[in-house]
């Protein structure tokens, strides 16, 4: 679908009007980036790693940072919205290969969703009520569909709000750290202790996949490049800028928790920032930091889900999956079937894994998603525009590819089935979309993740 040319289409590029700043564009990756992830996951990674939680962290940034530097290139010298999806229609003009991206996208926001359901109904929420966790994960999923069909509103502004919350929890846990340290009771020596039941090749690498899932979000920031002033300058410096921050946020708060409490305290647990906080002596009630924990965990769900059922709607408008998926409420104009089917498959993952199994199951896709950027970046080289772009060397997406085949190999049967699973299921939608509909299916739109 192509865009009707205005005289600001013709200045800009876009028919949308580039407000968004430097700083805007920073917070946003910063509210995208520092989600839900690290307060549900610290307790997963020491299961893994003892109280070296530092080091898959480190491992998740180098990585992280090398497929950021293939999007920095590829956001600002195709300056749409569409994401991998976009990038790969335009490297491999293969439809199917463009369907099995868009979807792999649409499938880790649906599993992400999952994950925070789960950690909605753990520890967290204990802190406050004790309820039944099960009952609770599906109510929270079908209260969010029921606000994703009444149409979410989202502004940089709500974002930049959301942000402010989940980093006023986070620093609260860093405080929380400092003061038992300051205090003379932490254990500062566990943080070169790993697990004794784990080798420590292994538990670094599977813990650095979890780890990874806390560095996700800068692909969102794609969603918003035809609204960015001077998106070839800005976009790459709000980008390294925000993952920086997140990653000094983030090595902070994995000393601390290792510091604060043993290996066996933090593991397994759904809630371990509140542990940390409820054994410093800082003055902050478990249940206000639970109330922050649980808004940082709702917020990042919902924007997955409506992040999930916005690329079935976009993949359905073109032609990529059946025209269901693209039906809107008559008012609400919000895109009804994507959004119930959403709600659905994110409800039933619920009652089928736990939070490391689905966000493992996350990462995978996403790094599927990401060695067909990196892929991507590479074949588009040779592809010219006509205004200045950021250009990363070709050594950087190779090392980002090899880094991703490696964090593969490390993936566990559950999530290998569940990606499967999912690509099966895809596939069957799309040839389904093939056979009901006439003629080649359309180009991508440019808000397939809008």
């Amino acid at each position: 679908m192509s865009t009707p040319v205005t005289p600001d289409t013709a200045e800009h590029g876009t028919a949308l009007k580039r407000v968004i700043t430097g700083p805007l564009l920073f917070f946003f990756i910063v509210g995208d980036t520092l989600g839900a992830g690290i307060y549900s996951l610290v307790g997963t990674m020491a299961a893994d790693v003892g109280g070296v939680l530092w080091l898959p962290l480190i491992i998740a940034l180098v990585v992280a940072l090398l497929t950021a530097g293939t999007y920095a290139e590829l956001i600002t010298k195709y300056p749409h919205a569409g994401g991998a999806a976009r990038y790969a229609e335009r490297a491999y003009k293969k439809p199917y290969v463009t369907f099995i991206v868009g979807f792999l996208m649409c499938a880790s926001g649906i599993t992400t969703a999952a994950s925070l359901a789960n950690a909605f109904a753990g520890d967290y929420l204990s802190a406050l009520v004790d309820v039944p966790a099960i009952p609770v994960a599906i109510a929270f999923i079908a209260a969010l569909t029921l606000i994703n069909l009444r149409g979410v509103k989202e502004s940089l502004g709500t974002n930049v709000g959301a942000s402010l919350i989940e980093v006023t929890g986070l620093v609260i846990v860093i405080i929380a750290a400092a003061m038992v340290v300051a205090a003379g009771t932490g254990d500062p020596s566990r943080v070169f202790q790993f697990n004794p039941e784990v080798p420590p090749v292994q538990g670094a690498f599977a813990a650095s996949i979890i780890a990874f899932f806390s560095f996700l979000g800068f692909e969102a920031a794609a969603n918003i490049a035809e609204e960015v002033k001077d998106p070839s300058r800005v976009y790459p410096r709000a980008l390294f800028a925000a993952l920086g921050t997140a990653a000094v946020i983030y090595l902070l708060i994995a000393l601390g928790a290792a510091v604060v409490l043993p290996m066996d305290e933090l593991a397994g647990s759904t809630g371990p920032l509140l542990a940390v906080v409820s054994a410093s002596p800082i003055a902050v009630p478990d249940w206000l930091f639970a109330i922050i924990a649980l808004i940082a965990i709702a917020n990042g769900a919902l924007l997955f889900m409506v992040m999930a059922s916005r690329v079935a709607y976009g993949l359905a408008e073109s032609g990529l999956l059946p025209s269901a998926f693209g039906r809107v409420l008559p008012r609400r104009r919000t895109p009804w079937v994507s959004i119930l089917v959403v709600g659905g498959v994110t409800a039933a993952l619920t009652l089928v894994g736990d939070i490391g199994l689905l966000a493992e199951t996350t990462v995978l896709l996403l790094i599927l998603v990401f060695i067909s950027a990196n892929i991507s970046v590479l074949v588009l080289k040779k592809d010219k525009v006509d205004h200045k772009h950021f250009s990363i060397p070709r050594v950087f997406p190779v090392l980002a590819t090899l880094a991703s085949l490696v964090l593969l190999t490390q993936q566990s049967m559950g999530a290998w089935i569940g990606a499967i699973g999912y690509a099966v299921i895809g596939t069957v939608l799309y040839l389904i979309a093939r056979a009901t509909r006439k003629g080649r299916p359309a180009e991508l739109t440019e808000n397939v993740n809008g």
